[in-house]
């Protein structure tokens, strides 16, 4: 009996050979290429390419405005960072390709789900965790993570010989000294000359998305956003997509420099490793919404929504998208967010983001209150009641147990 699979297909080398494989480990099939706004010079030739293979079926589904919509921005409106700087770009759209492969698997009817992610890395888990969230039944096909995958192609010399043998066509380029992962959130760049921390990241990346600080204009950039219930709605007074705000605040960003990080992350199967990143429109969104967010939210739910956030980010990055907790937490942010409307100015300058000017119609700011000049509905002798109650417990326990000083 004929066995029925979906590939997340990428068109390189790893899951042309992984296409090949399968189909020798008596599988049909079906290559899905997701379309996440990732560099391609021609997808049509990549479907071509699966199809020469011997795929059963080829297709792209593109998933762009989707990623940006109903995935980032959810994260951005979260401010969550993955130990404070990575904006999740990789994480973010794992789990969105799982669930446009097992769209693709329903829709031909599969019921293997394969992929090429590494048995050392992050990847394995987020589509795995994300797909069975979504189908308790679906069967996971990992390549990487199977003995007899791997004493079979034990190096990259072996995976170009099967290509050979099999007529499977193949770029002859050499190798950059280390791997990138892009989409329209960022590029990831990691492994080989990144795994020696003594090389400078950012001297040895030829990164795709922006100049250097030092290449960009030597003049001060504006740019003006503006927020709808902490999503952004448009760029410099022009209403557009989510898709179209990345892609022109990437384009933005990218002249300026903005939004290149170096860093040592720790991974959900353990291990540290290095991570070399891009994010020049998500940057500057994430810096936006936070002086947005200053005008607008109170200080108490703020102060719960941050110490949230760490929370969220490690739950993206982990893989557990589809996960009640995360729905609840982003069901909480939801109704956090709903006053987060205003507009920001931002001056950019050579990877450096400050803040110009920004309004609100729900400014919570009140220049009568905050002024440090006499006069306004603040009374300053209310602060000595204040100051007494909650000073109360350390005055008692000064006198009990008195410190040194």
């Amino acid at each position: 009996m004929k066995k029925h699979c979906v590939l997340a297909y990428s068109g390189g080398l790893d899951t042309s050979v992984i296409l090949g494989w399968l189909m020798q480990q008596g599988y049909e099939v079906h290559a899905v290429y997701i379309d996440l706004g990732q560099p391609c010079e021609d997808k049509d030739a990549i479907l071509d390419k699966a199809r020469k293979i011997g795929a059963a079926s080829a297709e792209i589904i593109d998933a762009r405005e989707e990623l940006c919509r109903e995935f980032a921005f959810p994260v951005l409106q979260f401010q969550a960072k993955y130990e404070g700087i990575y904006l999740l770009g990789t994480s973010i759209a794992r789990p969105l390709i799982s669930k446009c492969c097992l769209q693709y698997a329903r829709k031909v009817g599969a019921n293997a789900y394969a992929h090429g992610a590494t048995g050392k890395g992050n990847d394995q888990c987020r589509f795995q965790l994300a797909a069975e969230a979504l189908d308790a039944d679906i069967k996971i096909i990992a390549p990487w993570r199977m003995e007899i995958f791997r004493n079979e192609f034990p190096g990259r010399n072996e995976l170009i010989a099967f290509c050979e043998k099999n007529d499977i066509p193949i770029k002859a380029t050499s190798k950059k000294p280390y791997s990138s992962d892009e989409n329209v959130l960022h590029i990831s760049y990691e492994a080989g000359e990144l795994e020696k921390l003594d090389i400078s990241g950012v001297n040895l990346v030829e990164f795709g998305m922006t100049v250097s600080p030092q290449a960009a204009p030597d003049k001060v950039e504006q740019v003006t956003i503006d927020f709808v219930a902490g999503i952004p709605t448009s760029v410099n007074g022009k209403k557009m997509s989510a898709l179209e705000i990345v892609q022109t605040l990437n384009q933005i960003g990218g002249r300026n420099g903005i939004g290149r990080i170096d860093m040592v992350e720790n991974r959900f199967v353990g291990m540290k490793s290095r991570g070399v990143y891009e994010a020049p429109g998500m940057t500057i969104l994430y810096d936006a919404h936070r002086y947005v967010e200053q005008l607008t939210m109170d200080r108490d739910l703020m102060h719960l929504r941050d110490r949230l956030a760490p929370e969220v980010a490690e739950m993206v990055y982990y893989g557990f998208w589809y996960h009640r907790k995360f729905d609840s937490l982003l069901a909480f942010n939801r109704e956090a967010q709903k006053d987060v409307n205003g507009s920001v100015s931002l001056d950019l300058y050579k990877g450096n983001i400050s803040i110009s000017k920004r309004s609100s119609p729900n400014n919570l700011y009140d220049e009568a209150i905050a002024t440090m000049e006499g006069g306004g509905s603040y009374n300053q002798t209310d602060a000595e009641g204040f100051l007494r109650i909650q000073g109360l417990p350390g005055r008692v326990q000064a006198r009990t147990s008195p410190r040194d000083y």
